[in-house]
C-alpha cells in the first residue's frame, strides 16, 4: 500500500488519470472500428515530429527561466533555414544539413538577444516571453512578404512576390529523417526509425551537456542563483547559454517536424506549438523549474497520444469532434497546474 502511496506521490494523479485514459481508448478502438494499428503508428509518428519541440523546454526550466513561452523565436529561425534551404533548391539529406545549418546560426543570434532581454526581467520571464513570442512572429510576418525569395515552390504564383502560407518539400527532403531504417510492420504500421533515432541522439546530447561545467552551473543557478553567484558563477551568462540552448533545439524540431508533416508552415503558425510543448513536459512531470528528458518522453507520449487517439475514438462512438476541445483542456490544464504548484 504504501508503494503504490509513493507511486502516486511521485507520477502524480495528472499523469495517471490521462495515462489510463490514454489506455482506455486503445481498448476500446476496436469495438468502434478504429485499428490499433494505424493508431499506434500516428502516436509514435506524432512523437518523433514533436519531441525535439518538447525537449527545448528543458535548458531555460533547468536555468531557472521558467517555461518556454517564447519558443516561437526559435521556431522562426526554423522556417528561415528551411525556406533558405528551398531557396538553394536543395534536396535529399544535403538540403536538410544546410536547413539545420542555417537555422542554427539564426537560432544562436536570436537567442542571444532573447536572452539578454530574459535577463533584465527576472521574475517575469513567462510573462515577457510569452509577449516576445508573439510579437516576433507578428513582425517575421511582415518580413516573409518582403523578402527577396525566387524560388516558384516558395513563392505566390500571382505575384511573384512573398511568401507562400504552406510551402511544400516534397520535391525537397520530405521525410529524409522519418525513412532512415524505418521498420514496416503492416502496411497502416510503419515505425520512423530515423526520427527516433534522431531524437535519442538529441537527448544524449542535452544530457551529456548537463553534464559538464557549464551545464552543472546552468542547473545550480536554476536550483539556487544566490548561492551560485556566491560560488562564482556568472548568473546571467548560463541563463543567456540555456536560452540560446533552448531556441537551438526548437529551430532543429521545427525542421524534423517539417520534413516529416511535409509542408513549411509559415506565418502565424509557429504560435500553434506553444501552449502544446509547454503542456506536454508539464505532463510529463516537469515543473517551472525542474525538468528531465524522462519527463519529455513521457509527455510527449501521453499529450499526442491523447490528441491521436480521442478524434478516432470518441467521434466514432458518439459522432461528435471533441478532439479540439480536449486539447485545450489537456493544455490550459497542465499549465495551471503547473503555476499552481511552483514551489514544488
Amino acid at each position: 500500500m504504501n508503494r503504490i502511496k509513493d507511486f502516486i506521490k511521485n507520477f502524480g494523479w495528472p499523469r495517471i488519470i490521462i495515462g489510463l485514459f490514454l489506455v482506455s481508448l486503445f481498448i476500446a478502438a476496436p469495438f468502434f472500428g478504429v485499428k490499433e494499428d494505424m493508431s499506434l503508428n500516428d502516436v509514435i509518428v506524432r512523437f518523433g515530429m514533436n519531441a525535439i519541440l518538447v525537449l527545448a523546454m528543458v535548458p531555460m526550466i533547468q536555468s531557472g527561466c521558467g517555461l518556454n513561452f517564447g519558443i516561437p523565436v526559435g521556431l522562426v529561425a526554423g522556417l528561415l533555414g528551411a525556406v533558405m534551404s528551398l531557396e538553394f533548391k536543395l534536396t535529399g539529406m544535403i538540403g536538410i544539413l544546410v536547413a539545420f545549418g542555417i537555422a542554427i546560426v539564426a537560432a544562436v543570434i536570436l537567442g542571444y538577444g532573447y536572452g539578454k532581454l530574459l535577463n533584465k526581467v527576472k521574475g517575469d520571464e513567462m510573462i515577457i516571453a510569452t509577449y516576445v513570442g508573439y510579437s516576433f512572429v507578428f513582425f517575421m510576418n511582415m518580413l516573409w512578404v518582403v523578402l527577396p525569395f525566387k524560388n516558384p515552390a516558395s513563392v505566390l504564383g500571382f505575384k511573384g512576390e512573398g511568401l507562400r502560407v504552406t510551402i511544400s518539400v516534397q520535391e525537397y527532403w520530405f521525410h529524409q529523417i522519418s525513412d532512415f531504417l524505418k521498420i514496416k510492420i503492416t502496411n497502416n504500421f510503419i515505425i520512423p526509425t530515423g526520427m527516433i533515432l534522431f531524437f535519442i541522439f538529441m537527448s544524449l546530447l542535452v544530457w551529456g551537456f548537463f553534464r559538464t561545467k557549464i551545464g552543472t552551473a546552468i542547473t545550480a543557478v536554476g536550483s539556487n542563483p544566490e548561492f551560485a553567484r556566491a560560488a562564482g558563477i556568472d548568473v546571467d551568462k548560463m541563463r543567456t547559454v540555456s536560452v540560446v540552448l533552448s531556441t537551438v533545439l526548437a529551430a532543429i524540431g521545427m525542421i524534423v517536424y517539417q520534413q516529416s508533416f511535409g509542408f513549411i508552415q509559415m506565418y502565424n503558425a509557429p504560435l500553434a506549438f506553444v501552449f502544446p510543448s509547454v503542456a506536454a513536459i508539464l505532463l510529463g512531470g516537469a515543473s517551472v523549474n525542474k525538468a528531465s528528458i524522462a519527463n519529455v518522453v513521457i509527455g510527449t507520449i501521453l499529450f499526442q497520444g491523447i490528441l491521436t487517439m480521442t478524434p478516432s475514438v470518441i467521434n466514432s462512438a458518439i459522432s461528435i469532434d471533441v478532439s479540439e476541445i480536449l486539447r485545450i483542456i489537456v493544455s490550459n490544464g497542465m499549465i495551471v497546474y503547473a503555476l499552481t504548484r511552483k514551489a514544488r
